[in-house]
C-alpha cells in the first residue's frame, strides 16, 4: 500500500432518522497513520458518524469510500470490512460467557477462518500488549471496566486491521481506569496506528491527534492539526467549546 493512498475518504455523508437530520454533508479523508479525534458537544452526531463508518448505521446519502473503493455499495461484505477497520465501543461488547483469550480468538478464526494455534498466538501477542496477560482465563465480568477496554482493543488489534475507530472509549470508565486505557492508545498511535476517535478527552485530543474534527449539530464545524483548533480556532463555536472544557 502507498503513503499517498488514502484509507478512508467521507464524501457528502448525510443520515437522517426519520425527518431528523443528524448528519449533514460530512466530508473528511484518513490517511495512513493518522490519528483523527473527533470532539464536541454530546447530540452532535460524532458517534453515529462512526457507526456509519463501520456500517452498523446504513448513511442516508453519500459514499465511504476504504482505499477508493464504496462500502455502502451492495454486495459489500460488511463482516471482511470490519476486520479490516476495527471497532472499540464505550460499552465493551464483550461476550460474557466466553474467556477474556476466547473473547480475542473468536472473530479470528470465524470471520478470518485461522487456526486455532495462530490464533491463540496472536490473541496472547495483543493481550500481552494492552498488560492483560494474568487474565487470560477471566470472564469479562470478572474484571474491570479499564481491563475490559484493554481486552477489546487487543480484540480488535487481533484482527489485524489497517485502522480503528474508537467510540469514546473511556467514557463508560471510572476515573482511575482512563488512563490505563489512553496508555495503551497513546502506544498505538506512537507505533504508527491509524485511528479515528470520538473523544471527550481534551488533552489525548490535543497531545496524541495529527487531526482534529470539531462538529456541532451534525456538521463538521471546524477541523485541522491541533495547533490550529485548540490553540487559534476560528469558529465562534469552536471557541465556545473548547473555553467551556478548559475552564473545567
Amino acid at each position: 500500500m502507498n503513503m499517498g493512498e488514502n484509507i478512508l475518504e467521507i464524501r457528502h455523508l448525510s443520515k437522517s432518522f426519520g425527518k431528523h437530520e443528524v448528519l449533514r454533508d460530512i466530508d473528511f479523508t484518513v490517511r495512513p497513520g493518522d490519528v483523527t479525534s473527533i470532539i464536541g458537544a454530546s447530540g452532535s452526531g460524532k458517534s453515529t458518524l462512526l457507526r456509519c463508518i463501520n456500517l452498523l448505521e446504513t448513511p442516508t446519502s453519500g459514499e465511504i469510500l476504504f482505499h477508493g473503493k464504496d462500502i455502502t455499495a451492495r454486495g459489500v461484505s460488511a463482516a471482511a470490512y470490519r476486520a479490516k477497520v476495527g471497532m472499540v465501543f464505550q460499552s465493551f461488547n464483550l461476550f460474557s460467557n466466553m474467556t477474556v483469550l476466547g473473547n480475542c480468538m473468536i472473530g479470528q478464526t470465524q470471520v478470518l477462518k485461522r487456526g486455532k494455534e495462530e490464533a491463540r498466538e496472536t490473541a496472547l501477542h495483543y493481550l500481552d500488549k494492552v498488560a492483560m496477560t494474568p487474565y487470560i482465563n477471566a470472564k469479562p465480568r470478572q474484571i474491570s471496566g479499564g481491563q475490559k477496554q484493554r481486552v477489546a482493543i487487543a480484540r480488535a488489534l487481533a484482527m489485524s486491521p489497517e485502522a480503528l475507530l474508537f467510540d469514546e472509549p473511556t467514557s463508560a470508565l471510572d476515573p482511575e481506569t482512563v488512563g490505563e486505557v489512553l496508555t495503551v492508545m497513546r502506544a498505538l498511535a506512537a507505533e504508527g496506528m491509524t485511528m479515528l476517535v470520538v473523544t471527550h478527552e481534551m488533552a489525548f485530543a490535543r497531545d496524541v491527534s495529527n487531526h482534529v474534527i470539531f462538529m456541532a449539530d451534525g456538521v463538521i464545524c471546524e477541523e485541522g492539526p491541533p495547533a490550529q483548533i485548540f490553540g487559534a480556532p476560528e469558529n465562534p463555536r469552536t471557541k465556545e467549546f473548547l473555553a467551556r472544557f478548559m475552564e473545567r
